[in-house]
């Protein structure tokens, strides 16, 4: 059997990582990364000396096809993105998809395997500190550069639950703003995470307007990624 495992690896403390996720990283024959540059600091910082081979949004075909071939051959591979847990918001999602459809007879026999092994993730890490009610809550990744961004921003000031996303520090001042646009006086609460697990990490809440009123007030904290939870006051 060979197996593709789904490594989630730290978001930002190269600490946060588990003894299993060590284990598989240093016993699989290629660790597929997001970025292979970013992938071999953790590596390095473990002592692991595991081949590296690099998927990303911007992988062909002929990449996919190579990781498929190998799983065939009995290789055992470990799927890591920059950052978190693989699949959720970057392209390890769909690497899997093309696994199991390929594959689909292979692991329908037992003969290829595709194991989580979980990790850290910015989305529960934001949730667990941002002191919001959240045992039902809507997640959106990160937002769309342009097309359906502003209807977006009306279905989130109209969602009676809590709604989680992703935004990157050349986006967010624009987003505060819609957020303030939108939400207007409704009984909202915005709470913005950055640097999560890393030396500056900072929650900043408040009505949509005081939290982009403190990021006006200290430009030097627009550094790094945001989640951002608009929750019920």
């Amino acid at each position: 059997m060979s197996s593709l495992y789904i490594v989630g690896t730290p978001i930002g403390n190269l600490e946060d990582v588990s003894l299993r996720a060590l284990k598989v990283l240093s016993s699989v024959d290629t660790i597929l990364c997001e970025d292979t540059r970013v992938t071999k600091k953790l590596l390095m910082r473990h002592g692991i000396g595991t081949p590296t081979l690099s998927y990303h949004s911007h992988s062909k075909i002929s990449r996919v096809e190579t990781i498929i071939a190998m799983l065939r051959e009995g290789k055992n591979l470990a799927l890591v993105s920059d950052a978190g847990t693989p699949g959720i918001s970057d392209p390890g999602a769909e690497l899997v998809a093309h696994v199991r459809q390929e594959l689909a007879g292979e692991i329908s026999a037992g003969e290829i395997k595709i194991e989580s092994i979980p990790g850290p993730s910015a989305l529960t890490a934001a949730l667990s500190i941002a002191g919001v009610t959240c045992a039902n809550f809507v997640f959106l990744g990160f937002l769309p550069h342009k097309k359906g961004r502003e209807t977006l921003f009306k279905e989130i000031a109209a969602s009676d639950r809590t709604v989680v996303f992703y935004e990157s520090p050349h986006r967010i001042m624009k987003t505060l703003q819609s957020l303030t646009k939108h939400l207007g006086d409704m009984p909202k609460r915005v709470s913005v995470c950055r640097e999560m697990t890393k030396i500056f990490e900072e929650v900043v809440s408040g009505s949509a307007s005081s939290v982009l009123n403190n990021f006006e007030k200290h430009p030097d904290a627009v550094r790094g990624e945001f989640v951002v939870i608009v929750s019920k006051a």
